[in-house]
């Protein structure tokens, strides 16, 4: 708990910690744009890097977790990265502490499905609310699956490049100079 006084008495409030989960494979403007905008609304933001061991990935998990701490190392002290392997979203938020699950929205087929989710979270544990944050219209049409499906089309760097940070956009070419080998 923060020490301090809620606004209209004098109960303490509680330190509203958020957490943003995905797989980032690979991460995007649009995920830093969601971390950003979730720094700003929670004391503390958990970015939980979920893993799948059924799913064969772009990136490893390793690369994906060291580019979005290089991603978030501005936000230090503010965001930190998680790994999670196995579980529910709503049990790991609930043994970080967390308040809030952060969801992102670029139409209307995501909202559908984050409302179907933010329904099931909320009957596994009431306390935890999801917010629901609309991205900027010039990040709406980026995804993880189409900067995946960018590489190795020719003139791809230029493309990928505009869609994720510098330091993820270092992984995605060495990750397919790997598999050109």
């Amino acid at each position: 708990m923060i020490r301090g006084t809620g606004l209209f008495n004098s109960t303490p409030v509680m330190k509203r910690i958020g957490i943003y989960a995905g797989s980032f494979d690979p991460p995007t403007n649009g995920h830093l744009w969601m971390i950003r905008r979730g720094a700003e609304l929670f004391d503390e933001l958990v970015v939980a890097l979920a893993v799948n061991p059924e799913k064969t990935s772009f990136l490893s998990t390793e690369e994906r977790r060291e580019a979005l701490e290089e991603m978030v190392a501005e936000l230090s002290g503010h965001v930190r990265v998680a790994v999670v392997k196995h579980g529910f979203l709503v049990d790991f938020a609930r043994e970080a502490g967390a308040t809030h699950l952060l969801r992102g929205l670029r139409g209307v087929a995501d909202f559908e499905y984050e409302k179907t989710m933010a329904r099931m979270n909320g009957r596994m544990d009431p306390d935890i609310q999801t917010v629901l944050m609309v991205a900027p219209s010039e990040l709406e049409e980026i995804s993880s699956s189409l900067v995946r499906g960018f590489v190795g089309t020719p003139g791809w760097e230029r493309w990928v490049s505009a869609c994720v940070h510098p330091a993820v956009f270092q992984r995605i070419v060495k990750a397919h100079h790997r598999e050109e080998s």
